[in-house]
């Protein structure tokens, strides 16, 4: 697996809240997979991922399947490749073997319910302009948006290649790594074991999440990401949440050369780190090592640039999720 712009540091070296979120990770997951490596360096950030994705794509009485689909529609809409692979690949474990692969090509499933899962899933990139709104379960709604920023900073930190020479783009190869798995995804998950991780403090669940987990750790990675953006200004931060609001998940032409129109009134001592949280928002792939080099001359550390994709990738999400909370006042 390549890592775009740092090595994290191995699992098997993982102490304090890393190290049980990586257990938790092996006893109900894939174990510590790449996605979560890349954001151990702000462990508040990795446990409230983590506890997102659990309580929405594992736990709960929700079917596993539509869950599955809904975080590889997600996937498609942000055009994040590693994540689609990895869910049409479970998908395959969970025996459905047409349904994954018809998502993999971007088709419409023929089963009603999946399609209009897929066009829910997929709507939700845009939601002010499709006037988006949930009727499903918590645990299918907290997967969509942690799909959303999980999508983010896989685009951002991770090669798009799940699987070395972009192997996993063979149907074959997805069907046969997808069986290697099914005993892992058709356990059963107790609901709101993750929330132990999660720090005191976390702000209100929201109202679409009634009194699930869900709405828990939802609440605990708005407010962990959220406070990373203090990396940054105020005329920065409210030039990437504005953008966020009027561009509504609009894909940039040219998303390096959108992104440095954009900053141009930003002081000069952020225009770097507004860049790349707006491109982290939008088009996280098209960050580059220059960004990043630029970026290191001031915030040397790994991990004050996964703080800066991480306050990128939940302002796109809390946009998302604010047109849930709107539909519920």
């Amino acid at each position: 697996m390549t890592y775009r712009f740092f090595t994290p540091t191995a699992a098997r070296a993982a102490t304090g809240t890393t190290a049980r979120v990586y257990q938790q990770l092996r006893d109900d997951f894939l174990g510590p997979v790449p996605t979560f490596q890349a954001l151990a360096a702000v462990p508040e950030v990795l446990a409230a991922t983590w506890a997102l994705m659990r309580e929405g794509l594992l736990a709960g009485s929700a079917s596993r399947v539509d869950r599955e689909v809904v975080a590889a529609a997600v996937s498609r809409a942000n055009r994040c490749p590693f994540c689609l692979d990895a869910h049409v690949m479970l998908l395959h474990a969970l025996g459905e073997h047409e349904l994954a692969e018809i998502i993999a090509r971007g088709g419409t499933p023929p089963e009603p319910r999946h399609a209009e899962l897929v066009r829910w899933a997929e709507a939700s990139r845009t939601p002010t302009a499709t006037d988006w709104t949930s009727r499903y379960a918590p645990e299918v709604t907290g997967t969509l948006l942690a799909f959303h920023f999980i999508n983010r900073i896989v685009s951002a930190l991770l090669a798009p290649d799940l699987l070395p020479g972009g192997l996993q783009r063979s149907p074959l190869v997805r069907s046969v790594g997808g069986r290697l798995y099914a005993r892992t995804v058709r356990g059963s998950t107790e609901p709101g074991r993750s929330l132990a991780l999660l720090g005191t403090g976390a702000g209100t669940p929201p109202a679409w999440a009634g009194q699930s987990p869900v709405g828990v750790a939802y609440a605990a990675l708005r407010d962990a990401a959220n406070r990373c953006g203090d990396l940054l200004g105020d005329v920065a931060r409210q030039t990437v949440t504005a953008t966020v609001r009027w561009e509504d998940g609009r894909f940039p032409a040219r998303p390096s050369d959108w992104a440095v129109d954009l900053v141009r009134d930003v002081p000069g001592t952020d225009r770097v780190g507004t860049r790349i949280a707006l491109l982290a928002a939008f088009a996280p792939s098209a960050i580059s090592a220059g960004d990043v080099a630029l970026w290191r001359l001031s915030h040397p550390g790994d991990a004050d640039l996964v703080r800066l994709v991480a306050y990128g990738a939940i302002t796109a999400t809390d946009h998302v999720a604010r047109a849930l909370t709107s539909a519920h006042l």
